[in-house]
């Protein structure tokens, strides 16, 4: 059985990530960090094969995606949905916020979340 989840090989790619992390999921992070929100253990930047996901909960094999602005560039749509669906076909479901969603709307964010928590569990 090929490894799948955080593979030796995108250990240096996660870690920059990490040291490198957005405002925006700076922000996010704070709030869901050490089980904060339903008492749910969440991962940040862990890998599915070559996929980085922003945060992951393996209780759940729930992703939480922050798109920044690379993520509405040329291109992009189209990488993202590949890379949704390799995740999705690992079993693993997503929710998706922008940075804006975040600075704006903090609060919602974090009930949509509990909210897929809740739904999952």
């Amino acid at each position: 059985m090929t490894k799948l989840y955080n593979k030796s090989s995108e250990k240096e790619k996660r870690r920059q990530l990490r040291q490198n992390i957005t405002k925006a999921e700076k922000i996010l992070w704070g709030k869901i960090k050490n089980r904060q929100i339903e008492n749910c253990k969440f991962r940040r930047q862990y890998s599915v094969d070559k996929f980085v996901i922003d945060f992951y909960s393996p209780e759940l094999k729930l992703a939480i995606e922050i798109d920044g602005d690379s993520h509405f560039e040329d291109g992009a749509a189209e990488y993202d949905t590949e890379r949704q669906v390799f995740i999705e076909s690992a079993g693993i479901r997503f929710i998706r916020f922008t940075n804006e969603d975040v600075y704006m709307n903090l609060s919602g964010v974090l009930e949509s979340i509990a909210q897929m928590i809740r739904d999952l569990r």
